[in-house]
Parts: C-alpha cells; structure tokens; sequence
C-alpha cells in the first residue's frame, strides 16, 4: 500500500522561506515514471494545484501566483518529492497536499504571518 507523509510545514514570517518533503513508501515502481505534485488548500477555497513535474522530470508546471518563488523536485533514490518555497507571502498560507500518481498525503499545514 502506497503511503505518502508530507512534511517541513510550519509557520513563518512573509518572505521566508520553508522546504517541504513529500516520502513516498509502499511504491512498487520507481518514483521517475510518475507524475508528481503539490496541491494546496486553504480555509474556504478548494484545492489548487501549486507545482507538477511530468515522468521522467522532464517538464515543470507552477500556477501562476508562486511561479518564480517554489521549485518542485524529486530525488529517485530517497523516493521523495520536495516543494522549496521562497518569498512566502500571507495569502499562501494552507495545507499542502503531495500526489503520487493517483495517491495523496495527508497534508502539511504552511501559515505565512505578515
């Protein structure tokens, strides 16, 4: 069973910066061949996709408010999806949400403080 755990939220003050991890076990198949994202939801909103990487890494996607401020990546060998998160603003403050082919993690709350 494929599990994913999230973490490296926490709260932080505008234009912070947080580095969040995403451990995927249970997976038997190497993590390369699998989409990988960040979603994101706050109080009141639904879910929005933040940040993608396609197989094989070979395209990025950012949504249009954190383009030039996150970075997604990946490392293959650690099974792990990372989300570096620089100039936080307030209004990203939410649970950020991993995917893993179809699987999600439980969440990891981000509160930005102006």
């Amino acid at each position: 069973q494929v599990q994913l755990v999230e973490s490296g939220g926490g709260l932080v003050q505008a234009g912070g910066s947080l580095r969040l991890s995403c451990v995927a076990s249970g997976i038997s198949f190497n993590l390369n061949f699998v989409p990988v994202e960040w979603y994101r939801q706050a109080p009141g909103n639904q879910r929005e996709l933040v940040a993608s990487m396609s197989r094989f890494g070979s395209s990025t996607t950012y949504a249009e408010s954190v383009k030039g401020r996150f970075t997604i990546s990946r490392d293959n060998v650690r099974n792990t999806v990372y989300l570096q998160m620089n100039s936080l603003k307030p209004e990203d403050t939410a649970v950020y949400y991993c995917k893993v082919s179809y699987d999600w993690g439980q969440g990891t709350q981000v509160t930005v403080s102006s």
